[in-house]
């Protein structure tokens, strides 16, 4: 795909005002990073605010009378026990347990407000309109740009442009007005960190970013910043540590699936997926912290210290809040406890490694 044949986001022409580096991603053509550099992108995010244009992903706005009842046939998540302005992580999955996609869903009254990666959107789309179309409308929301605003800082800053979002809780929606212009806001992220993500609509997302960079505190921040940090926080990128062949007590996601889901089933996989709760799967995902400063990338062979393969790295570079190299991967179940010694095979060689608890750098949501 050249260059002329991607996407563009809502803020194009202000990432390349910006400076910034673009790259084909998922279609679009997105900011890898601007002028300040991945490095210091990714400290800035730690230590103040950062925006990132994550408008290539998808957003949907389900309705109808039993909206709860027609999205729990797809997912495993309890949206039943969402609260209304509640939001919450949970997969598609299909029925080998495997997961189509992860995506956010907030409660919104009788409709539910949905985002989904940007590489699935159109499939995810193509699939609930087939599962569950006769059902609920199912809005694609084309018209609108997404920011998300990341960081220890991004509370304090977008406070000034909206009181109301500094005691929003954590994984909760609200409808924001800012000068005058309706937004939905989710308070979360995918970044470790505190924050917001900002559904705006389109034409007038480059004047609300203008405003948020205006602010001392505030940077851009590109994909390259946004996958280091993601990794330190031990979240998965779809494609990388999870795809339909991964199921989600496997990617040690078993979290998403709620009390009630677990006692009833009722969705795709189920059998397979309760069942691994119940027995253990012969793999699960796994943090790695490679010694030395060679980083370890997605396909890097794992084995045990006797030189027998046990698993594959997903994800893996260079940690600047660790200090050094960190990845995620899958391994037997056996080699799956903390500081169990591993292997991984780097260009040839074995390089010494352990497995790690995740995440590598602690969450600081807000905790109210």
């Amino acid at each position: 795909m050249t260059e002329t044949d991607l996407l563009q986001t809502p803020l194009d022409a202000l990432h390349r005002q910006l400076g910034a580096k673009m790259v084909g991603f998922a279609g679009y053509a997105m900011p890898v990073s601007y002028p300040l550099g991945v490095l210091k992108e990714h400290e800035h995010t730690r230590q103040a605010a950062s925006v990132f244009d994550v408008s290539h992903m998808g957003q949907l706005m389900i309705r109808g009378d039993d909206v709860i009842g027609a999205i729990e046939k797809l997912v495993p998540g309890d949206i039943a026990g969402l609260a209304s302005h509640g939001t919450r992580y949970t997969l598609l999955t299909n029925d080998q347990g495997g997961i189509r996609d992860d995506l956010m869903v907030s409660r919104l009254g009788d409709a539910l407000y949905v985002v989904v990666n940007a590489a699935c959107k159109a499939q995810d789309l193509a699939y609930l309109r087939a599962s569950i179309g006769n059902q609920v409308e199912i809005e694609e929301l084309t018209d609108r740009a997404l920011l998300a605003l990341q960081g220890p800082q991004a509370a304090e800053v977008l406070t000034r442009f909206s009181p109301a979002v500094q005691h929003m809780n954590f994984m909760s929606v609200a409808e924001i007005h800012f000068h005058g212009t309706a937004c939905l806001v989710t308070r979360s992220g995918y970044t470790g960190e505190d924050g917001y993500e900002i559904s705006i609509p389109a034409d007038e997302a480059e004047d609300f970013a203008q405003l948020l960079l205006g602010e001392p505190e505030v940077t851009f921040a590109g994909l390259g910043a946004r996958d280091s940090l993601r990794l330190e926080a031990g979240l998965c990128l779809h494609g990388n540590d999870i795809d339909e062949t991964t199921t989600p007590v496997e990617a040690s996601l078993t979290w998403v699936i709620g009390k009630s889901r677990r006692a009833r089933g009722g969705f795709p996989g189920a059998p397979i997926i309760l069942d691994q709760i119940t027995n253990k799967p012969a793999r699960k995902r796994v943090g790695i912290l490679p010694e030395g400063r060679a980083p370890a990338r997605a396909g890097t062979e794992i084995t045990d210290m006797d030189g027998t393969p046990i698993g594959v790295v997903t994800s893996g570079g260079f940690g600047p809040t660790v200090g050094g190299p960190v990845a995620m991967g899958y391994v037997k179940t056996a080699f799956f406890s903390p500081d169990t010694p591993v292997q991984l095979m780097v260009r040839g060689k074995a390089l010494p490694a352990k497995v790690a608890r995740l995440p590598f750098t602690p969450h600081r949501y807000y905790a109210g």
